[in-house]
């Protein structure tokens, strides 16, 4: 480390050794021009592919936005086959995924895919767009564990029901989602007949969602359980 310092210290303080060292990289270059044109050459290549990138994701994304109007349409009127295949002059959320996969755009449309498959009761491929979707809001990201939960639950899986419910309720927790998804955790272990981690899940309502709707059930449920314990 001491010898580090000093050489450190010699090439600031001494000019000629300073001058000695630049020299020398001068040489390297000017003996291996093909190698430093190369270098040049792959770090411009790697910004200039960065930024186009870029500017066709951004101008891809705003095409799916357009493509996805439609579908958003038909999904919110419950037209649920036309939201996901389209109906034949615009495109559906399949068809977005697949041509724009890598807008945000496409992320969104494996979130809406995912729910209508689960509304129409094909949970495993519910689960395959919804997986795939991946998100930083509050709301989407923990009402899509939340639908995963479902999922499960919709097939007595309570295990992962449980698990995927608990997710939802621990991603970026507030007081506004965070209760109604304990609840479900709560329901999840009740029909796995673990009744301490269902009370775990009440507790949190009534000690950290004391405001919220869902405070007076989680407090009724708990007490049921106690009383049957």
């Amino acid at each position: 480390m001491a010898k580090k310092e000093e050489h450190k210290h010699e090439l600031l303080e001494n000019p000629e050794a300073l001058k000695e060292k630049l020299a020398g990289a001068e040489t390297w270059i000017e003996s291996n021009p093909r190698t430093v044109i190369g270098i040049v050459s792959a770090i411009l290549l790697i910004i200039g592919g960065y930024f186009g990138f870029n500017y066709y994701k951004e101008s891809q994304n705003v095409l799916a936005q357009k493509e996805m109007f439609q579908a958003v349409f038909y999904f919110e009127a419950d037209s649920l086959d036309k939201a996901l295949n389209g109906d034949g002059n615009n495109l559906g959320f399949l068809a977005i995924i697949e041509d724009y996969g890598i807008t945000d755009a496409g992320n969104l449309s494996n979130y809406y895919a995912g729910v209508c498959f689960l509304k129409q009761g094909k949970y495993a491929l519910a689960r395959l767009y919804l997986e795939d979707f991946s998100s930083d809001d509050l709301l989407v990201q923990a009402r899509a564990y939340s639908l995963l939960g479902d999922t499960y639950m919709e097939e007595n899986n309570y295990e992962d029901a449980a698990r995927l419910y608990g997710k939802a309720a621990s991603y970026k927790p507030n007081r506004y989602f965070s209760p109604a998804y304990l609840m479900k955790e709560a329901l999840a272990y009740e029909k796995l007949n673990q009744n301490d981690k269902a009370e775990e899940a009440y507790d949190k309502i009534i000690t950290q969602y004391w405001e919220s709707s869902e405070y007076q059930n989680a407090r009724k449920f708990k007490a049921r359980l106690k009383s049957n314990s």
